[in-house]
């Protein structure tokens, strides 16, 4: 368990600096654009499923962990370690962000918060977007990584195209977190609490609905079963 909670700790700390960094680096050099920063997301997801995805699951995310464990894809009793694990080593990554751009004497609003996820509109336009959009990752999860019949090395790469495309087309609107860990941290960091459940329970209702779908109407309910697809 050790290794695992320390692969989760890792790896989301990669993810949020890789990410949230991105989104600071743009808003001071704006060298990157809004494509940039989704490719930056999509690139590093890919990356760290197939670093750690053979030591922890590669979750990074406690929405994945909460829906996993519901699903009973997961053992229930490590939900806390794993969503501890996860959400410091996004914090540590956002407090590294912030160490690191001190220099450049700019409050956290012209940082972009350290990447905080905000809506662009209404809080619930942006809990709709989160949530169908974290449904539709936990469904790829769930289809690429864990159905009997799916071509599990290529599984890194449908989520992390997943993560990109979606960043890419709903990120100017609500963030695209789909993560709970990536949206606390940075509003931990910065200060700004404002809307930050939003990010919280939407990814988690979205990610076990698609686990609801994935077991009930997806998923082999046996080998034979799998056999005869």
């Amino acid at each position: 368990m050790d290794k695992k909670l320390v692969a989760e700790f890792i790896g989301t700390f990669i993810l949020v600096f890789a990410g949230c960094g991105a989104i600071v680096i743009e808003s001071l050099t704006g060298s990157l654009g809004h494509i940039g920063i989704a490719l930056t997301f999509g690139f590093v997801v890919t990356a760290l499923i197939y670093t750690f995805g053979h030591i922890s699951g590669a979750h990074f995310n406690p929405a994945v962990t909460i829906s996993f464990a519901i699903m009973n894809e997961f053992d229930k009793k490590n939900i806390a370690k794993y969503i501890l694990s996860q959400t410091g080593g996004a914090i540590l990554a956002c407090l590294v962000l912030m160490l690191l751009f001190l220099e450049e004497g700019k409050s956290a609003d012209e940082l972009a918060y350290y990447g905080a996820t905000l809506p662009r509109g209404s809080w619930y336009q942006s809990f709709g977007f989160e949530f169908i959009l974290t449904f539709m990752l936990m469904l790829v999860i769930y289809g690429s990584a864990v159905h009997g019949k799916a071509i599990k090395s290529f599984a890194g790469l449908a989520i992390g195209f997943t993560v990109g495309l979606e960043a890419m087309f709903a990120g100017p609107i609500c963030g695209a977190s789909m993560n709970p860990a990536r949206s606390i941290a940075p509003a931990l960091v910065s200060g700004n609490l404002e809307h930050l459940w939003l990010y919280i329970v939407a990814p988690v209702l979205g990610a076990i609905l698609a686990g609801i779908i994935f077991i009930k109407y997806i998923k082999c309910k046996n080998p034979k079963e799998c056999e005869a697809l």
